[in-house]
């Protein structure tokens, strides 16, 4: 399917179904995620013999904007079990459980993230023992977006015995796993977050999707993806914000003429719309060097400015809408809180700082040898 038909079906769902759904208080996971799924939005990139899209990236980042202009929460639990789908297709595995994923038949998420262990990667404590039947699995889970309703996850976990983290597939309906739900005073439910338990799960021999030495850089290269496609949906909730408080401002009047007339109230809104721009223009050039030597560098640099832009304008915009804003009709309410999860997701703002840092900082020390 095009990009293009993809994305206008993205932003047709959360116009139509979502957003109502949000305002009256009437959220179905599970039935949303179906529709979502009928109109091809979970298998974007999922190769068209799997049932999928077989699109590029591009789709995924349009489809990703236009559902986060009105949840991101929704929009980030269509991604994550699109990348699974994805993720079992690139290992040409289990073509009828990436049919179920693609078909939003079931949820899916990818556990890397533990109660002691998140950007840092190699303090993770999940552990899978080889045995001579399989695997045993052990360990914990956290803040795992659709971990309280997925069926099935991609777990990654330190291999006994073995040097390095490998990647494998679980099955969360078996005996050994359990799930809690986790929410947020700031109300990101959407994104079906949770944790899970593995108490000696059995796995098969064949459970390892990604060995050791290759899940890790397999993890990079997907976070990398991630923080664009975040950034993207930073810059759509900002978007989206600016719109509604610009019609807000040519019907509402304050002293006797219209909001937009008072000079402090509509240059808010340019610089907002600046600034939105400027992070939109990074999110492109992260998208175009994705395949290129300095895509760590981009993607940080694109998530930082745009998650900065999104925390900055999006309460300020709030407020340029008064008591209006706060409506649940409006997506404001929810996209300030949605900015500071953005904020954290897929690496801290201080983290992707020092990812930037050290990739310009000279490796030589030029300017010590130029003054000696």
């Amino acid at each position: 399917m095009a990009a293009s038909h993809l994305i206008e079906a993205a932003r047709g769902l959360a116009q139509d179904r979502v957003a109502p759904a949000l305002a009256h208080g009437d959220w179905n996971a599970a039935a949303l995620r179906a529709e979502a799924g009928a109109l091809g939005l979970i298998g974007v990139e999922v190769p068209a013999r799997l049932g999928g899209g077989g699109a590029v990236f591009e789709a995924r980042l349009g489809v990703c904007r236009a559902l986060a202009a009105v949840d991101f929460g929704f929009a980030m639990s269509i991604v994550n079990s699109h990348n699974v789908a994805l993720r079992l297709a690139m290992s040409d595995r289990e073509p009828e459980r990436i049919a179920a994923i693609v078909a939003g038949r079931t949820s899916a998420c990818t556990a890397i993230t533990e109660p002691d262990a998140g950007s840092d990667i190699s303090a993770m404590r999940t552990a899978a023992r080889p045995e001579r039947d399989g695997w045993r699995l052990t360990g914990e889970k956290y803040w795992i977006v659709n971990a309280r309703d997925a069926g099935l996850s991609i777990v990654y976990a330190q291999v006994e015995d073995r040097d390095g983290i490998g990647a494998f597939l679980v099955d969360l309906t078996q005996a050994g796993v359990t799930r809690y739900p986790q929410d947020s005073a700031i109300g990101q439910e959407t994104t079906g977050t949770g944790g899970l338990v593995f108490d000696d799960v059995v796995l098969p021999p064949d459970a390892m999707i990604l060995a050791p030495g290759s899940a890790i850089p397999a993890i990079l290269a997907e976070i990398n993806l991630a923080r664009i496609y975040v950034a993207a949906m930073c810059c759509a909730m900002v978007s989206a914000a600016l719109d509604a408080v610009a019609a807000h401002g040519l019907a509402r009047t304050s002293f006797g003429k219209p909001l937009w007339d008072h000079q402090a109230w509509r240059l808010a809104m340019a610089q907002a719309r600046c600034d939105c721009d400027a992070a939109d223009a990074l999110v492109d050039k992260a998208t175009d060097g994705r395949d290129g030597p300095d895509v760590q560098r981009l993607a940080a640099s694109a998530k930082v400015v745009a998650t900065s832009c999104a925390t900055r304008h999006l309460p300020a915009l709030l407020h340029l809408m008064g008591a209006r804003g706060l409506d649940p009709d409006l997506p404001l309410a929810r996209h300030v809180g949605a900015a500071q999860v953005a904020g954290l997701v897929d690496g801290s703002t201080e983290m992707l700082l020092e990812r930037v840092a050290r990739a310009i900082r000279p490796k030589t020390d030029t300017n010590r040898k130029a003054s000696s």
